[in-house]
């Protein structure tokens, strides 16, 4: 499964290959990274097709993750990514934006990387 992680963290990335070494390993799991929201939009453009599920930070300079899912609601819907929103801050308004923009799920910071593990097992794809 192919996921890419929209972040303008930079510890992000190795945070992630660390906590799913061995799914990387054993080939379960391909992580792609972008810091931002026009990175992903460019990486999305080759590569819609492969990503199965987008992991964005909500807030991010320049383009948010709430305008990154709506395009990517507008821009990709056969078959649509699972998109799971990322936020440190545990805020109403910035859920209920998520989910009316079409978010599939909502994630607060510092991750659960058991829950995401978890929620990642019992993906309906």
């Amino acid at each position: 499964m192919k996921i890419l992680v929209v972040d303008d963290e930079a510890d992000v990335q190795p945070l992630f290959q660390q906590r799913f070494r061995k799914e990387i390993k054993n080939h379960e799991l391909d992580f792609d990274f972008a810091q931002s929201g026009e990175e992903a939009l460019a990486y999305l453009e080759g590569h819609h097709s492969e990503v199965v599920l987008i992991l964005s930070d909500i807030n991010m300079p320049g383009m948010s993750g709430i305008e990154l899912l709506s395009k990517i609601r507008n821009e990709y819907s056969a078959p649509p990514p699972v998109v799971m929103m990322i936020t440190a801050y545990g805020d109403e308004e910035n859920h209920r934006q998520a989910m009316e923009k079409g978010a599939n799920d909502f994630l607060t910071k510092p991750l659960d990387f058991n829950l995401l593990k978890d929620k990642l097992k019992h993906l309906d794809l």
